[in-house]
């Protein structure tokens, strides 16, 4: 695929929730070094590491997806790649800016559904994209974990 403006437009402009969410983290604050957390958590500097390559191969999923796609395929494939941009990003908001994991357990919830939607939708557009979709979707489960596991062990925190 080559790289254009055209095709790569969507995502470009996708990539907006993702700073307003990154302004909301602050995994430094006292309250979130307060939280119990569990014994199998990644230690601080694994987040950026792993989140980047993520994101940078939802930006080229993405784009090949929106790419290959035509009409109401991609119309429906770009709502989809929307939607999981903002509830990746809100949960930022829910969890460190509410200070709730509860909420951030409900956001993260939401973002696996969105996320195995965008990934159907762009298997049955572009295979290779499909696959490249699949270490986020599995990371994503594991925040979903990680998160569940965080609320339970705080339970009066941000409730």
């Amino acid at each position: 695929m080559r790289i254009t403006s055209e095709n790569t437009k969507p995502v470009v402009g996708g990539w907006k929730p993702y700073a307003a969410g990154a302004r909301a983290v602050d995994a430094d604050s006292p309250w979130y070094a307060s939280l119990d957390k569990p014994p199998w958590q990644p230690p601080p500097w694994a987040f950026g590491a792993v989140w980047t390559p993520l994101y940078v191969s939802l930006a080229w999923a993405g784009g090949r997806g929106l790419a290959r796609a035509r009409g109401s395929r991609r119309t429906a494939l770009a709502a989809s790649l929307g939607t999981d941009l903002v509830l990746n990003a809100a949960w930022n908001h829910l969890f460190f800016r509410r200070r709730s994991p509860w909420a951030g357990v409900v956001g993260t919830a939401l973002l696996d559904v969105a996320n195995v939607e965008f990934l159907r939708r762009t298997s049955a557009v572009d295979r290779a994209a499909g696959r490249a979709l699949l270490p986020y979707t599995a990371w994503c489960l594991f925040a979903t974990a990680l998160n569940l596991s965080l609320a339970r062990r705080n339970p009066s925190s941000g409730r």
